[in-house]
């Protein structure tokens, strides 16, 4: 019996190739589509997750409370890493570490200047990289020690068998490699390409050394912790909340300390109120409904095809039901019809996956493949195809099988307009799925569009950043006299941040109308002469530094910050930070020097006589950028030999800060056309079968003097209505979604009336040039063939 249902499947799919090649294609296309996105999704939810023990690893925070304005940083004190060490034996282990900061590495004349992280001798006990030489338990004890990559021990030593050899870091000190660390997989939260212990940091700078023995208040550094084993986040979070408060520092008494997940440090990395409530899981959520949709517009096709074709299988069921099947043996028989249709479909998803593969992972910078040696893999994705095949094929395999035989076999049953309202509304809804997609992608490229060409408030062109080191800033002066002689630099300067990023954050200790234990935390960025004029930002009001040692008593403030402080007459009012008096010489114009999608944010410039950690410079007018930076690359040699030469374009790092939602805007118009392309296949099927149906009707027409554009319109106006009605429906939906989407900007656009009627012009264009090939074949056809047999 199954044998001969698998042979009946099989001829019915033969003798009919055109539909079944459409179906196939279909499915194949939502599947893959699907599967794609399944596997971007588990890529994105794998994240840290082949770590031991990595539930128990969190990250050590603050909540501040800004005047009733709940702000977190992830910038914490030494102190406090000190105290949850000491006083909680909830916590195993607790690492400090300065971030991800980058230092040149030097072995012979093989140099170097890599990204890499200070951590507390804890570190490799709580992230248990894979490691390929050394013991991770004393690993980072030896203060002048390194803990290098496989990939850099490679490129320094030309093999892993590293332990025990030399590297000179920042030309200052050699450190002793005591372990290999295998690469990183990308799925890791944290990168680096060697570590080195925090006590190196301590033996080398003083003020780090002295960190630890100041207020809760000095907030400049990561705290990791793990705790121990079966303990409770919510069991020591009660305990550490107000640890700080007790310390008579503003900064210090309007902060909780909280715990971040390592779990939930790529997926919810926005904040809001103080809890981690968003982030690039917005985005996994939607493009995981955007899966399950294409895969529905793709079961969609399937169902309609299957049953407008129902009239050629009507008398195939009367008869089996008059000869005594069973109406079980005939659902079972079309589920078998679908569950091949559906196994062949999903051989060609494999193969349409594997080949978008490369440029899928060239456009979303991910290393993902199919885990052909996973039997978890292979249970939920045959499942998941079983379960495709159950709802493509159930509603026709229900409706076949409920024939009436008599009727059939009489020829008295209406087939085709029994099935026509359910198809219709099975169109409506997948059109409607596509309709939003393209709806969607207009806007998320608006938003993208609008961001890009907001006033940056500087001129990012022509503008570079190379970050510094001891050389340069013994050097710096030397070094700047000499760019600017080249001709090659029209100006140059040295900032605390670069000219895209604010580093640094602080409080304001006194300013005139501060109200009774209020704060502001605002950004701060140290900066060298010149800086204004290099950057090309402009003075609202008063000027900016003149290079006079009088200036590290004065402060420039942008206009953000101005209102912050609610200052209508701000120049010449005086200032008390880090307990010095300081005055307002200048309100320089806001500058988009963090995200280009929010509000400029406040910032106070400060004048410093130290080096500083990134020379910011511009490149001369009309001078080749090729020329210019050989010439500059040379002059660096010079004063900085133990160092490669590296350099930003600002331009580059501006754009990057919109990578995000270029990526998504990308995938979306991906998705959004291969939705409407697997739509608009379910319809040419349709287009095909009714063309076929009124092939007599078409003739009757032609011969009474129809022209073809008169039945071009006859087949067409029906599904250009459904696709008007699936406008109409999409529109209020995708409105509500992407209007609730664009509130997490503050720089936004607003949805009009145009982007709904211009994603409904395209969809009516669409709909046309695929049915009109089948409505203009119908309509020029000879009437006398199709009218013959009457």
């Amino acid at each position: 019996m199954i044998k001969n249902y698998f042979k009946i499947a099989w001829r019915n799919l033969v003798n009919n190739k055109v539909y079944s090649a459409i179906n196939i294609l279909g499915l194949a296309g939502g599947m893959a589509v699907a599967l794609l996105i399944a596997l971007w999704v588990n890529n994105e939810y794998s994240y840290d997750k082949f770590l031991p023990n990595y539930g128990q690893l969190y990250q050590v925070w603050r909540n501040f409370n800004s005047n009733g304005e709940t702000l977190t940083f992830s910038s914490t004190s030494l102190k406090l890493a000190d105290a949850l060490r000491n006083n909680f034996p909830e916590i195993e282990y607790a690492a400090e570490t300065d971030g991800n900061g980058s230092h040149g590495l030097m072995v012979g004349e093989k140099k170097f200047y890599l990204n890499g992280s200070q951590v507390g001798s804890d570190f490799l006990k709580m992230f248990q990289y894979p490691m390929l030489q050394g013991n991770m338990k004393d690993a980072l004890k030896d203060p002048y020690s390194i803990v290098l990559t496989k990939a850099t021990a490679i490129a320094l030593f030309g093999s892993v068998n590293v332990i025990n050899k030399t590297v000179r870091i920042d030309n200052k000190n050699d450190l002793k490699v005591t372990g290999v660390l295998d690469d990183l997989p990308g799925n890791s939260s944290l990168q680096f390409k060697y570590l080195i212990p925090f006590a190196y940091m301590e033996a080398t700078q003083a003020y780090v050394k002295q960190a630890r023995s100041e207020s809760f208040g000095a907030n400049a550094f990561l705290i990791y912790v793990k705790l121990k084993s079966g303990v409770p986040y919510s069991q020591l979070a009660p305990k550490i909340k107000n640890m700080e408060k007790g310390e008579n520092n503003i900064n210090a008494k309007n902060s909780e300390v909280i715990l971040h997940p390592m779990r939930d440090w790529h997926l919810y990395n926005s904040w809001k109120n103080g809890v981690a409530s968003g982030g690039f899981i917005e985005y996994v959520r939607i493009f995981s409904i955007i899966g399950v949709l294409v895969l529905l517009i793709a079961c969609i096709n399937f169902i309609n095809l299957t049953t407008a074709r129902s009239e050629k299988r009507a008398r195939e069921v009367g008869i089996r039901k008059a000869i005594g099947s069973q109406r079980k043996q005939l659902i079972f028989q079309f589920l078998t019809e679908s569950t091949i249709i559906t196994f062949i479909a999903f051989l060609f998803s494999l193969l349409f996956v594997q080949i978008a593969l490369t440029p899928f992972n060239a456009l979303t910078g991910t290393t993902i493949g199919i885990p052909v040696q996973s039997a978890p893999f292979w249970l939920i994705t045959i499942s998941c195809v079983l379960f495709t095949a159950l709802i493509a094929g159930s509603k026709p395999a229900f409706y076949l099988s409920s024939f009436n035989p008599v009727k059939v076999l009489k020829g008295t049953i209406q087939l085709g307009r029994s099935a026509s309202y359910s198809r219709k509304i099975l169109v409506v809804t997948q059109f409607s799925c596509s309709i939003a997609l393209i709806i969607g992608t207009i806007v998320i490229y608006r938003q993208i569009q609008y961001a890009k060409n907001r006033p940056s408030g500087y001129d990012i062109n022509r503008l570079l950043t190379t970050s510094s080191n001891s050389d340069l800033g013994k050097n710096y002066q030397a070094l700047k006299d000499e760019l600017l002689q080249s001709g090659a630099v029209q100006s140059i300067t040295q900032a605390s941040s670069p000219a895209t990023d604010i580093y640094l954050h602080n409080n304001i200790d006194q300013w005139p109308g501060k109200f009774g234990g209020e704060t502001i935390e605002m950004g701060v960025v140290y900066i060298t002469g010149d800086y204004f004029k290099t950057l090309g930002m402009q003075v609202k009001q008063g000027r900016e530094y003149t290079g006079i040692a009088a200036d590290t008593l004065n402060l420039v403030f942008n206009e953000s910050a101005i209102k912050r402080l609610r200052l209508k007459e701000p120049l010449s009012q005086p200032i008390q930070y880090n307990g010095n008096k300081m005055k307002i010489i200048g309100v320089m114009k806001d500058a988009l020097m963090t995200s280009p999608f929010a509000k400029a944010d406040p910032t106070m410039f400060v004048y410093s006589t130290y080096p500083q950690d990134n020379l910011i410079y511009r490149l001369a007018p009309n001078v080749n950028p090729h020329s210019a930076i050989e010439k500059i690359s040379s002059i660096f040699a010079k004063y900085n030999p133990a160092y490669p030469f590296t350099y930003k374009f600002v331009d580059d790092d501006y754009n990057q800060k919109f990578s995000q939602e270029v990526l998504i805007g990308k995938l979306s118009g991906v998705f959004a056309a291969l939705a409407i392309c697997i739509s608009c296949l379910g319809l040419f099927g349709l287009a095909a079968y009714i063309a076929e149906q009124r092939t007599k009707e078409i003739g009757v027409r032609k011969v009474l003097g129809a022209t073809v554009s008169q039945l071009w319109f006859l087949l067409s106006k029906d599904f250009v209505m459904l696709v008007i009605i699936s406008c109409i429906i999409a529109s209020p939906i995708a409105h509500y979604l992407l209007q609730n989407w664009l509130q997490k900007y503050d720089y936004r656009i607003t949805i009009g009336p145009g982007v709904f009627l211009v994603s409904a012009f395209v969809a009516i264009i669409i709909t046309l040039l695929t049915i009109s090939f089948q409505a203009v074949k119908a309509a020029i056809a000879n009437p006398v063939k199709s009218l013959r047999s009457e």
